[in-house]
């Protein structure tokens, strides 16, 4: 995988913020058209994974890019600081009541992932652990895959200027100050240590299932990309309705 810090966070030149936002409102109706069909078909589980640093815009690009979504075919996950039940399980243990039945639509706002980053960051595991965590991750989504779930995982790339401007945003505004804790602070001066730790998650991805890397600076790219990417996907199935 190319070096993320040599990889823009915002748009190419070439496409157009105005035209873009239409092509999302028209993608947004393709998605709910293809949900529909997904769920009448009943072949396949679709599982969303969104990574990315503090303030890469995850909620809101679940709030834009998923509002078309039917409530019903679709269940959003969060991963945070693993529970004592939880950390006295392996680490893919409370992943599994998440995965996707056949129909359904899950989104996964941060992943299993989660076991890795934090604790490479840390110090909490050596390259070994990293490693074996890594090929059972490949492995988990080897068999999904195998059993008709499709997978997209999606890295939310922000740079170090968004990210402080956003917090300072967060601090100063008393709808959204609530989100924010010490421990994010803390965790912000990490920047430099958490890009690494993101560079081993993109490297340590199985080649048939890398993430797709989204310029996130600019929310309106950011939904588009991830729109475009799912639109892209679930055509490739050429779903049919039951007779």
């Amino acid at each position: 995988m190319k070096n993320i810090s040599a990889i823009s966070t915002r748009a190419p030149d070439d496409i157009n913020k105005k035209e873009a936002k239409k092509e999302l409102k028209k993608m947004n109706a393709q998605i709910f058209s293809l949900q529909n069909l997904f769920y009448a078909e009943g072949k396949h589980a679709l599982l969303i994974i969104l990574q990315g640093m503090d303030t890469a815009g995850k909620d809101g690009t679940i709030r834009h890019v998923f509002s078309c979504i039917n409530p019903q075919g679709c269940r959003v996950k969060s991963f945070k600081t693993p529970t004592e039940e939880e950390k006295g399980h392996d680490f893919l243990w409370r992943v599994y009541p998440g995965f996707p039945e056949k129909r359904m639509f899950e989104i996964f706002n941060r992943s299993y992932y989660e076991d890795i980053l934090f604790p490479v960051v840390h110090d909490l595991i050596d390259k070994k652990e990293v490693a074996e965590r890594h090929k059972l991750i490949n492995e988990v989504e080897d068999h999904l895959q195998k059993n008709g779930t499709i997978i997209l995982k999606f890295f939310l790339h922000i740079s170090e200027k968004e990210q402080k401007s956003k917090i300072e945003q967060r601090l100063a505004d008393p709808e959204k100050k609530w989100k924010y804790t010490a421990n994010d602070t803390a965790e912000a001066k990490k920047w430099d240590d958490y890009v690494s730790a993101y560079q081993q998650m993109l490297d340590g991805c199985g080649k048939h299932n890398p993430f797709v890397i989204v310029p996130a600076d600019q929310k309106w790219y950011r939904n588009y990309l991830v729109a475009t990417t799912m639109v892209e996907a679930l055509e490739k199935l050429k779903m049919k309705f039951p007779k």
